[in-house]
């Protein structure tokens, strides 16, 4: 097949960017050496007259290569697995005269050596890990093939002609939509980067086109059902889109590591017109709410069909999304979900939160956040450009948090070299890092511009991170993956040596941290039922022999879940005295006025205590975040049959289980009516 001749720039030859799946360059039909002869015909030599690709879900195709879910009227195969084709002749194949071969191409501006043409060489034997084609039965003008494909194959929509030759030259055929073939990662083949070996995690990672994804508070976690849709017509086509979209050279599309990480970039349409814009700000006109959305399907194929980013999506719908990209394309890939969530803005590793001199939080110098949560994907594949070990599952995240070589997205990196504190490998491991094992570092800013590292909190950052059960709609707790148990001798190794690779030298908090107050303080948030009043506790214990007084403030905010505060709708200073060896309680009351209307969708009350000890100047912090209760309302029509509700004289039987209901003995009457998750959006 001859190559497109290039632009000659400067003595090099030029070939234009191949870097769409959809472009398109037939090759000639007719490639001749030389003039023909008189009275040849090259149509009297071996010519093909059908091709047939058993793509129906019901054959063996489909079903070895577990793609028989694809909505899909073409042939769709995994790499380095071998699948059946037919070719019909015009007359018997005979190997001992006649030469032919299967090629496949992809994209405008093919070339054997970046696996956008491929050749393939009919063999006596089909070799591992090498594309071939060996004859498996021959009948007549028919030849069955056994094709083998190459475990590092691009991945992608291949053109399939079938090329014969003769001697005055190579006759091909021509361009037929119907026998497109899409070629898929296979985490089915041990030589291939996404092998995943265990068959339940195959079926849940890869097959599973219903997920759960948890969000919430951590002492309240809720989940949500999700419709990834892989399988869905036309989503395939659309995740292929993505990649073209972003101009992603095809000759990188066979490696997971390049794919995931354009993948991070593209879900997002932070500065390259990707699939979702994101909003955070609780106004979503001319788009949809984020928490309207139910699944990945109608999100990628509008962003197909309009070619524009679709309005709007939060963390949990970039996942969600993002994770149907990994599994059409045939990468293992879950949800995860990362409990007080650290985003760090300076990239120093820790949570910086920056105080006033009487306690009030310094919002213009705090840039760093916790989120409530965060979600974010995994995907599973093998990184040879890191050390051995460091495979496996790799955090991949396409909300836009932070630029990460020019683009926002962010990932794949190494969960096991996370754990560790290795974030000298790439991609983004210190920001990862910083999400689920920074210190929460509080810090005075001075009026002589001076900082006062106060105290450190090493517990709070990441205290849980979960995912999908395999086979269950569960929670699988996956925080022993991400880091060591808090407290550990290897958690703080951990952290000690991801800040020995950190590229910003943070705050020094050695001395902070050797030094034990006497003085403790924690609080505790009542059950906070939505329109009530609720109390807050704040519990000071004095472990010495010495009376101290102590200074407090207290802030509370309605915040969105990424951390970032709406309003301030509570704030209260008092003061405290502690005699030697004792425990003193103080309680807050938060009226319903004071917050009801700030609420916000996804918003959480958020709590922030400081306290000073006047005669030590040692200063004490916690934050809490709490999620409102939604009280139930239940509705209970009369029975027709006892009319319990109406009649005089029963209205304990209201309360009571009606003798015409199910659980009374009856087929019908009084049926209760839970309304409460009519409010979880309010």
């Amino acid at each position: 097949m001859s190559e497109t001749s290039g632009t000659t720039f400067g003595g090099r030859r030029a070939i234009p960017p191949n870097n769409s799946n959809a472009a398109e360059n037939d090759p000639p039909t007719v490639e001749l050496q030389g003039p023909v002869p008189r009275g040849v015909n090259l149509q009297d030599y071996l010519n093909v007259t059908n091709v047939h690709l058993f793509k129906e879900k019901w054959d063996t195709n489909k079903l070895d290569h577990h793609t028989d879910k694809y909505d899909s009227n073409k042939l769709i195969v995994r790499r380095g697995q071998s699948f059946y084709i037919q070719i019909d002749f015009n007359r018997p194949y005979d190997p001992r005269r006649d030469i032919f071969r299967v090629e496949y191409v992809i994209g405008r501006y093919p070339q054997e050596n970046k696996g956008t043409y491929i050749p393939v060489p009919v063999v006596s034997e089909l070799q591992s890990g090498k594309w071939g084609a060996k004859v498996v039965m021959r009948e007549r003008t028919s030849v069955r093939l056994s094709i083998q494909s190459s475990p590092e194959c691009i991945v992608g929509k291949f053109r399939m002609y079938v090329a014969v030759w003769t001697p005055y030259g190579v006759i091909r055929t021509s361009r037929n939509p119907e026998t497109d073939t899409y070629i898929l990662f296979n985490p089915w083949c041990e030589e291939d980067a996404v092998y995943l070996d265990d068959a339940k995690e195959r079926e849940e990672y890869v097959l599973n086109d219903i997920g759960v994804i948890f969000y919430g508070d951590i002492s309240d976690i809720k989940s949500r059902s999700w419709s990834y849709g892989q399988f869905e017509d036309g989503i395939l086509d659309a995740c292929l889109y993505v990649m073209d979209r972003a101009k992603m050279d095809l000759s990188g599309r066979g490696n997971p590591i390049k794919v995931s990480r354009v993948g991070s970039a593209m879900v997002n349409a932070r500065d390259d017109e990707g699939v979702l814009v994101g909003s955070w700000d609780n106004v979503y006109a001319y788009g949809v709410p984020p928490s309207a959305w139910t699944g990945s399907v109608d999100i990628l194929l509008e962003y197909h069909s309009s070619e524009n980013p679709v309005r709007y999506g939060q963390c949990w719908v970039f996942a969600g999304v993002f994770n149907t990209f990994l599994r059409c394309l045939g990468i293992p890939a879950r949800v995860v979900t990362n409990y007080f969530s650290a985003h760090d803005n300076n990239a120093n590793l820790q949570t910086d939160i920056f105080l006033e001199e009487d306690g009030n939080v310094n919002s213009k110098l705090t840039k760093d956040s916790i989120w409530n949560y965060h979600c974010w994907n995994e995907a599973w594949m093998t990184r040879p450009d890191l050390p051995v070990g460091f495979g496996g599952w790799q955090v991949v995240d396409s909300t836009p948090q932070e630029n990460s070589d020019g683009m926002y997205r962010c990932g794949p990196a190494s969960v096991q070299a996370l754990k560790h504190g290795h974030i000298c490998f790439q991609f983004d491991a210190p920001f990862v890092f910083a999400e689920v094992n920074s210190d929460v570092v509080y810090i005075t800013a001075k009026k002589d511009g001076t900082h006062v590292v106060e105290t450190v909190d090493a517990t709070h950052i990441g205290q849980l991170i979960v995912t999908k059960q395999v086979g269950g709609d569960g929670i699988k707790d996956i925080t022993d993956t991400y880091k060591f148990q808090e407290g550990q001798e290897e958690e703080r190794l951990a952290l000690e040596t991801a800040l020995m690779y950190g590229a910003k030298k943070p705050l020094n908090t050695e001395d902070v941290t050797k030094l034990k107050s006497d003085v403790d303080m924690d609080f505790e948030v009542e059950n906070a039922v939505l329109g009530k009043d609720f109390k807050l506790t704040i519990t000071f214990r004095n472990q010495s022999p010495t009376r101290y007084t102590i200074s407090a403030y207290l802030s509370g905010n309605i915040i969105f879940y990424t951390g970032v505060s709406h309003v301030e709708f509570k704030n209260e200073t008092f003061k405290v005295t502690l005699e030697p060896l004792s425990v003193k309680k103080e309680e807050v009351l938060i009226r319903a006025g004071e917050y009801m209307g700030q609420l916000l969708e996804q918003a959480s009350l958020h709590f922030f205590v400081t306290a000073r000890v006047n005669e030590t100047k040692v200063v004490l912090a916690k934050q809490k975040s709490t999620v409102l209760t939604i009280p139930k309302v239940i509705i209970k029509p009369p029975c027709v049959l006892c009319d319990s509700l109406t009649r005089p004289g029963h209205q304990e039987a209201a309360s009571a289980v009606c003798p015409h209901s199910p659980s009374g003995g009856g087929g019908t009457g009084h049926r209760q009516v839970d309304f409460s998750a009519a409010f979880k959006k309010s």
